[in-house]
């Protein structure tokens, strides 16, 4: 990585849940800032700013990181995912994920759930068939203080089982037949 003037601000460019977005940023501006005060992206929330709380997480790469820890330079070029990505048409109608959250109130004042919402997305994205203790176990880092975690561990054990049932429809059922005539 380039030594970058700390008094400069510098060009940042990152695909932001599928599409290209760019600001300026100083090398010491945390990712969590550049999303919500430079891009607009209000979806990931800032808690601790200490990396401890899990509210802001996002993918970046497909990994999870917390983006109150990431500077914005360091994601320069990378592919970022957040909250306002799980909305498969942009934000008219919710995610699996979401739409579970609501069903079962996993959520009270909301402060914390874009970070539960981007865990359990990679989560059921590279594990769909995490066992109950491996969801307990990645959702272990995130603080919530007002549910008690039942309700948000209902939440997304009955996503999980939703996005299995939806993978196993969009799976194709028979082999494909050979032509005879080949």
């Amino acid at each position: 990585m380039p030594r970058l003037s700390a008094k400069d601000e510098h060009r940042v460019t990152i695909t932001l849940n599928g599409r290209p977005v760019s600001g300026m940023a100083e090398p010491r501006m945390t990712l969590s800032d550049f999303l919500r005060h430079r891009i607009g992206a209000t979806g990931t929330h800032v808690g601790c700013e200490h990396g401890v709380c899990g509210a802001c997480t996002v993918q970046i790469d497909g990994g999870l990181a917390r983006s109150c820890l990431a500077l914005a330079v360091q994601t320069d070029g990378c592919d970022v995912r957040t909250v306002e990505g799980l909305s498969p048409d942009g934000g008219a109608t919710l995610a699996i994920l979401q739409e579970e959250f609501r069903n079962h109130h996993g959520l009270q004042c909301g402060f914390c759930t874009p970070g539960f919402l981007m865990t359990l997305d990679a989560l059921f994205r590279d594990q769909p068939d995490a066992s109950e203790e491996q969801v307990r176990e990645m959702l272990s880092g995130h603080l919530c203080r007002c549910t008690g975690y039942a309700p948000i561990m209902k939440a997304a054990l009955a996503a999980q089982k939703r996005l299995r049932e939806a993978g196993a429809a969009a799976a194709p059922t028979d082999m494909p037949q050979e032509d005879a005539h080949a």
